[in-house]
């Protein structure tokens, strides 16, 4: 009876451990498909080339971390990416919000607004780009 029991005690470790790493590995592709879209990539673009933004960051070094895929702001479908991307520099951290649209004909993706709001609350608008810009 207990051979039986321990046959059971390593089965359900195998598949305990089994679970947790395929878990893992799911949510590491799915972070990397993100990082490699067209919108994801737009959006930090954006962000690097704005002196404003970063200088609020306290950046270069610019650090992105991984997206909260159970957060509501991150929803993408066939015709519309709304992303939440955590964003941190020397100095503070905020979240980069970035809502792109899929142009259909040229099947590319088109940024509609980036903005990113620090720990203070304080918003800069990074795309479009203001008129006084």
């Amino acid at each position: 009876m207990s051979r039986s029991t321990s046959l059971l005690q390593q089965m359900t470790i195998f598949v305990t451990v089994m679970t947790g790493g395929g878990c893992g590995m799911m949510y590491y592709l799915m972070q990397k498909n993100f990082a490699k879209s067209e919108y994801y990539r737009l959006a930090i673009e954006q962000l690097n080339e704005n002196s404003t933004a970063m200088a609020s960051l306290g950046a270069p070094p610019l650090k992105i971390h991984n997206i909260h895929l159970t957060d509501r702001h991150n929803r993408v479908d066939h015709t519309q990416a709304q992303l939440k991307i955590p964003v941190t520099g020397q100095k503070t951290g905020g979240y980069l919000y970035t809502t792109s649209t899929r142009d259909s004909v040229m099947n590319s993706w088109c940024l509609q607004r980036v903005a990113l709001q620090l720990r203070t609350g304080e918003i800069v608008d990074i795309f479009p780009r203001a008129e006084s810009e």
